[in-house]
Protein backbone atom coordinates (compact mmCIF):
# COMPACT_ATOMS: atom_id res chain seq x y z
CA UNK A 1 0.00 0.00 0.00
CA UNK A 2 1.09 3.96 -0.81
CA UNK A 3 2.20 5.89 1.90
CA UNK A 4 0.58 9.99 1.58
CA UNK A 5 4.07 10.83 0.51
CA UNK A 6 3.60 8.17 -2.55
CA UNK A 7 0.28 9.45 -3.77
CA UNK A 8 0.18 11.18 -7.44
CA UNK A 9 -1.01 14.23 -7.23
CA UNK A 10 -1.32 17.53 -9.64
CA UNK A 11 1.43 18.95 -7.68
CA UNK A 12 4.24 15.43 -7.83
CA UNK A 13 2.76 14.32 -11.07
CA UNK A 14 3.71 17.54 -12.75
CA UNK A 15 7.12 18.15 -10.26
CA UNK A 16 5.72 21.52 -8.98
CA UNK A 17 8.14 21.66 -6.10
CA UNK A 18 11.26 21.59 -8.74
CA UNK A 19 9.77 23.30 -11.81
CA UNK A 20 8.50 26.67 -9.74
CA UNK A 21 12.38 26.22 -7.94
CA UNK A 22 13.94 26.64 -11.45
CA UNK A 23 13.54 30.54 -11.71
CA UNK A 24 16.78 32.12 -10.40
CA UNK A 25 17.80 35.64 -11.02
CA UNK A 26 21.03 36.49 -11.17
CA UNK A 27 20.83 40.35 -9.89
CA UNK A 28 21.70 40.80 -6.29
CA UNK A 29 18.50 42.17 -5.15
CA UNK A 30 16.44 40.18 -8.08
CA UNK A 31 15.40 42.96 -10.61
CA UNK A 32 11.74 42.24 -11.06
CA UNK A 33 11.94 41.58 -14.76
CA UNK A 34 14.04 39.12 -14.83
CA UNK A 35 12.02 37.12 -13.89
CA UNK A 36 9.49 37.26 -16.46
CA UNK A 37 12.88 36.80 -19.12
CA UNK A 38 13.36 33.62 -17.22
CA UNK A 39 10.00 32.20 -17.48
CA UNK A 40 9.58 33.35 -21.25
CA UNK A 41 12.81 31.92 -22.30
CA UNK A 42 12.34 28.42 -20.63
CA UNK A 43 8.75 27.89 -21.80
CA UNK A 44 10.19 28.81 -25.24
CA UNK A 45 12.46 25.49 -24.76
CA UNK A 46 9.72 23.38 -23.04
CA UNK A 47 7.55 24.67 -26.39
CA UNK A 48 10.89 23.55 -28.70
CA UNK A 49 10.68 20.05 -27.03
CA UNK A 50 7.26 19.76 -27.77
CA UNK A 51 7.48 20.84 -31.54
CA UNK A 52 10.87 18.05 -31.88
CA UNK A 53 8.70 15.57 -30.14
CA UNK A 54 5.78 16.37 -32.68
CA UNK A 55 8.26 16.70 -35.78
CA UNK A 56 9.65 13.15 -35.17
CA UNK A 57 6.70 11.82 -35.35
CA UNK A 58 5.66 13.41 -38.49
CA UNK A 59 8.30 11.98 -39.98
CA UNK A 60 7.14 8.57 -39.15
CA UNK A 61 3.49 9.42 -40.40
CA UNK A 62 4.84 10.79 -43.60
CA UNK A 63 7.45 7.57 -43.97
CA UNK A 64 3.82 5.67 -43.56
CA UNK A 65 2.34 7.32 -46.29
CA UNK A 66 -0.70 8.47 -43.88
CA UNK A 67 -1.56 11.65 -44.98
CA UNK A 68 -4.21 12.29 -41.82
CA UNK A 69 -1.94 10.96 -39.16
CA UNK A 70 0.78 13.61 -40.26
CA UNK A 71 -2.06 15.71 -40.99
CA UNK A 72 -3.06 16.17 -37.00
CA UNK A 73 0.65 16.02 -35.87
CA UNK A 74 1.47 18.81 -38.26
CA UNK A 75 -1.41 21.09 -37.17
CA UNK A 76 -0.58 20.44 -33.77
CA UNK A 77 3.09 22.38 -34.35
CA UNK A 78 1.64 25.36 -36.32
CA UNK A 79 -0.48 25.99 -33.07
CA UNK A 80 2.26 25.69 -31.42
CA UNK A 81 3.99 28.25 -33.26
CA UNK A 82 1.26 30.84 -33.29
CA UNK A 83 1.74 30.56 -29.08
CA UNK A 84 5.61 31.38 -29.80
CA UNK A 85 4.84 34.20 -31.40
CA UNK A 86 2.11 35.04 -28.76
CA UNK A 87 4.79 35.13 -25.88
CA UNK A 88 6.65 38.06 -27.72
CA UNK A 89 3.26 40.27 -26.74
CA UNK A 90 4.22 39.66 -23.32
CA UNK A 91 8.19 39.80 -23.35
CA UNK A 92 7.44 43.23 -25.46
CA UNK A 93 5.76 44.49 -21.93
CA UNK A 94 9.33 44.28 -20.66
CA UNK A 95 11.66 48.21 -21.37
CA UNK A 96 14.82 48.02 -22.41
CA UNK A 97 15.76 49.79 -18.79
CA UNK A 98 14.28 47.21 -17.39
CA UNK A 99 16.36 44.60 -19.59
CA UNK A 100 19.45 46.57 -19.02
CA UNK A 101 19.22 46.94 -15.56
CA UNK A 102 19.68 42.78 -15.53
CA UNK A 103 21.23 42.33 -18.82
CA UNK A 104 25.32 42.47 -17.78
CA UNK A 105 24.03 39.17 -15.15
CA UNK A 106 23.84 36.89 -18.38
CA UNK A 107 27.05 36.92 -19.02
CA UNK A 108 28.41 34.69 -21.92
CA UNK A 109 25.03 33.20 -22.59
CA UNK A 110 22.53 33.95 -24.95
CA UNK A 111 19.43 32.75 -26.46
CA UNK A 112 21.24 32.35 -29.74
CA UNK A 113 23.05 29.34 -27.64
CA UNK A 114 19.70 27.02 -27.50
CA UNK A 115 20.48 24.10 -29.36
CA UNK A 116 17.58 23.08 -29.34
CA UNK A 117 16.20 26.00 -31.40
CA UNK A 118 19.15 24.58 -34.26
CA UNK A 119 17.86 21.03 -33.41
CA UNK A 120 14.63 22.48 -34.61
CA UNK A 121 15.48 24.50 -37.45
CA UNK A 122 17.85 21.28 -38.95
CA UNK A 123 14.54 18.81 -38.87
CA UNK A 124 12.82 21.12 -40.94
CA UNK A 125 15.50 21.52 -43.35
CA UNK A 126 16.93 25.15 -42.48
CA UNK A 127 20.65 23.92 -42.19
CA UNK A 128 23.61 26.49 -42.39
CA UNK A 129 27.12 24.91 -41.66
CA UNK A 130 28.15 28.65 -40.29
CA UNK A 131 25.83 27.77 -36.96
CA UNK A 132 27.67 24.75 -36.35
CA UNK A 133 30.47 27.35 -35.06
CA UNK A 134 28.41 28.66 -32.07
CA UNK A 135 28.09 25.46 -30.95
CA UNK A 136 31.76 24.52 -29.45
CA UNK A 137 32.87 21.46 -28.02
CA UNK A 138 31.41 20.70 -24.58
CA UNK A 139 28.27 22.63 -25.02
CA UNK A 140 24.88 21.19 -23.75
CA UNK A 141 23.09 19.80 -26.03
CA UNK A 142 25.73 19.85 -28.97
CA UNK A 143 25.52 16.28 -29.75
CA UNK A 144 21.95 15.98 -30.20
CA UNK A 145 22.33 19.30 -32.51
CA UNK A 146 24.89 17.77 -34.29
CA UNK A 147 22.67 14.51 -35.29
CA UNK A 148 20.17 16.53 -36.38
CA UNK A 149 21.70 18.22 -38.91
CA UNK A 150 23.30 15.08 -40.18
CA UNK A 151 20.04 13.27 -39.97
CA UNK A 152 17.39 13.14 -42.94
CA UNK A 153 15.37 16.36 -42.85
CA UNK A 154 11.39 17.01 -42.89
CA UNK A 155 11.80 17.80 -46.51
CA UNK A 156 13.05 14.39 -47.43
CA UNK A 157 10.21 13.19 -45.20
CA UNK A 158 7.59 14.93 -47.08
CA UNK A 159 9.45 13.75 -50.48
CA UNK A 160 9.28 10.36 -49.41
CA UNK A 161 5.80 10.38 -48.21
CA UNK A 162 4.93 11.97 -52.45
CA UNK A 163 6.42 8.91 -53.63
CA UNK A 164 5.24 6.68 -51.18
CA UNK A 165 1.10 7.72 -52.62
CA UNK A 166 2.26 7.50 -55.95
CA UNK A 167 3.26 11.14 -57.36
CA UNK A 168 6.21 10.88 -59.93
CA UNK A 169 9.16 12.47 -58.25
CA UNK A 170 13.05 11.77 -59.94
CA UNK A 171 15.20 9.82 -57.65
CA UNK A 172 18.10 12.12 -58.08
CA UNK A 173 16.64 15.50 -56.00
CA UNK A 174 18.80 17.63 -54.68
CA UNK A 175 18.54 17.83 -50.64
CA UNK A 176 22.21 19.10 -49.89
CA UNK A 177 23.88 18.94 -46.97
CA UNK A 178 22.67 22.72 -46.44
CA UNK A 179 19.34 24.24 -46.77
CA UNK A 180 17.22 23.11 -49.85
CA UNK A 181 16.51 25.34 -52.23
CA UNK A 182 13.87 23.39 -54.28
CA UNK A 183 13.69 21.75 -57.86
CA UNK A 184 11.64 22.75 -60.52
CA UNK A 185 10.20 18.85 -61.04
CA UNK A 186 9.08 19.03 -57.46
CA UNK A 187 7.42 22.08 -58.46
CA UNK A 188 5.92 20.63 -61.77
CA UNK A 189 4.88 17.58 -59.38
CA UNK A 190 2.72 19.59 -56.67
CA UNK A 191 0.78 21.09 -59.32
CA UNK A 192 -0.27 18.49 -60.73
CA UNK A 193 -1.09 17.10 -57.46
CA UNK A 194 -3.19 20.45 -57.35
CA UNK A 195 -4.94 18.87 -59.65
CA UNK A 196 -5.21 15.35 -60.05
CA UNK A 197 -5.22 15.05 -56.04
CA UNK A 198 -7.18 17.73 -54.06
CA UNK A 199 -6.97 15.54 -50.80
CA UNK A 200 -3.12 16.98 -50.43
CA UNK A 201 -4.16 20.33 -50.93
CA UNK A 202 -4.40 20.61 -46.97
CA UNK A 203 -1.37 19.22 -45.95
CA UNK A 204 0.36 21.50 -48.39
CA UNK A 205 -1.06 24.54 -46.77
CA UNK A 206 -0.53 23.38 -43.08
CA UNK A 207 2.95 22.72 -44.23
CA UNK A 208 3.31 26.64 -45.46
CA UNK A 209 1.64 28.02 -42.26
CA UNK A 210 4.79 26.25 -40.48
CA UNK A 211 6.96 27.69 -42.46
CA UNK A 212 5.08 31.08 -42.10
CA UNK A 213 4.67 31.03 -38.69
CA UNK A 214 8.86 30.21 -38.07
CA UNK A 215 9.09 33.02 -40.28
CA UNK A 216 6.29 35.37 -38.53
CA UNK A 217 8.42 34.31 -35.18
CA UNK A 218 11.94 35.39 -36.28
CA UNK A 219 10.48 38.49 -37.17
CA UNK A 220 8.53 39.41 -34.33
CA UNK A 221 11.93 38.08 -32.40
CA UNK A 222 14.15 40.22 -34.49
CA UNK A 223 11.89 43.29 -33.90
CA UNK A 224 11.81 42.72 -30.15
CA UNK A 225 16.09 42.73 -30.08
CA UNK A 226 15.91 45.63 -31.92
CA UNK A 227 13.39 47.22 -29.53
CA UNK A 228 15.46 45.90 -26.49
CA UNK A 229 19.05 46.96 -27.61
CA UNK A 230 18.96 48.37 -30.78
CA UNK A 231 22.26 47.61 -32.83
CA UNK A 232 24.17 46.33 -29.98
CA UNK A 233 25.87 43.15 -29.96
CA UNK A 234 23.70 40.07 -28.57
CA UNK A 235 24.27 38.75 -24.84
CA UNK A 236 27.35 36.51 -25.06
CA UNK A 237 28.86 38.43 -27.88
CA UNK A 238 26.09 36.70 -30.61
CA UNK A 239 25.58 38.62 -33.55
CA UNK A 240 22.40 40.63 -32.44
CA UNK A 241 20.01 42.14 -34.98
CA UNK A 242 22.04 42.44 -38.28
CA UNK A 243 22.55 38.34 -38.01
CA UNK A 244 18.49 37.61 -36.97
CA UNK A 245 17.31 39.79 -39.99
CA UNK A 246 19.84 37.56 -42.70
CA UNK A 247 17.74 34.72 -41.84
CA UNK A 248 14.25 35.62 -41.41
CA UNK A 249 12.94 34.61 -44.75
CA UNK A 250 14.83 31.20 -45.25
CA UNK A 251 11.82 28.69 -45.99
CA UNK A 252 12.09 25.15 -45.55
CA UNK A 253 9.77 23.88 -47.93
CA UNK A 254 10.81 26.04 -50.61
CA UNK A 255 8.80 24.06 -53.69
CA UNK A 256 5.42 25.13 -52.10
CA UNK A 257 6.26 28.84 -52.22
CA UNK A 258 7.46 28.78 -55.55
CA UNK A 259 4.52 27.47 -57.19
CA UNK A 260 2.05 29.85 -56.20
CA UNK A 261 1.77 32.16 -59.35
CA UNK A 262 0.87 29.28 -60.98
CA UNK A 263 -2.39 28.81 -59.74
Amino acid sequence: MNSDTDTLTYATYLKLEQLLDLQQPKSTPPEHDETLFIIIHQTYELWFKQMLHELDLAGVRFREGDLWGVSTVLKRVRMVLKTLVGQIDILETMTPSSFVSFRDRLDTSSGFQSTQFRELEYRLGIKREETLKYMPEGMWGREAALRRFEEPSLVEDFHQFLKMIGIDLPDDIDVPKERYQGDLRVQDALIACHADRPDLDMLFETLLDIDEGLQEWRYRHVQLVRRTIGDKSGTGGSPGVKYLERSLFEPAFPDLWAIRHRF
